[in-house]
């Protein structure tokens, strides 16, 4: 009986985390935009929140430019890279230069600090 209790804990548990993901409303990867663009953020499994609220399974997205997603835990810098969403937005006007961009959706804690690369998504756009 304990084996099988076991086994079902673990079956919900993989469920749960599988279950919470980021993802780009808008605009689609390989997307070419104008300047400035409609980013639009998705979260499933996990609730928008602004920053300072610690409340279990939510937080607040981050986009970073021309960057990779960032380790559990550690904190998101503020600078021109890294765009903050604090007050629990779900969609931005975002304006680049000319040019290809990698764009990394974060999602993290009201604290900033990141819930790791499981909840990020990289995407390519081309500003015109």
């Amino acid at each position: 009986m304990k084996k099988i209790l076991a086994a079902i804990a673990m079956v919900v548990a993989a469920g749960s985390a599988a279950a919470q993901s980021v993802d780009f409303a808008e605009p689609k990867n390989g997307a070419v935009v104008g300047s400035p663009f409609k980013v639009k953020f998705a979260v499933t499994g996990m609730a928008v929140k602004p920053a300072g609220d610690m409340t279990s399974s939510t937080g607040h997205h981050h986009l970073i430019i021309n960057g990779d997603s960032l380790k559990a835990g550690e904190s998101i810098p503020f600078d021109e890279k890294h765009l903050h969403f604090g007050k629990g937005q779900t969609e931005a006007d975002v304006t680049l230069p000319p040019g290809t961009y990698k764009l990394t959706m974060q999602f993290a804690n009201g604290a900033h600090q990141s819930y790791g690369p499981g909840l990020s998504k990289s995407i390519t756009v081309t500003v015109k």
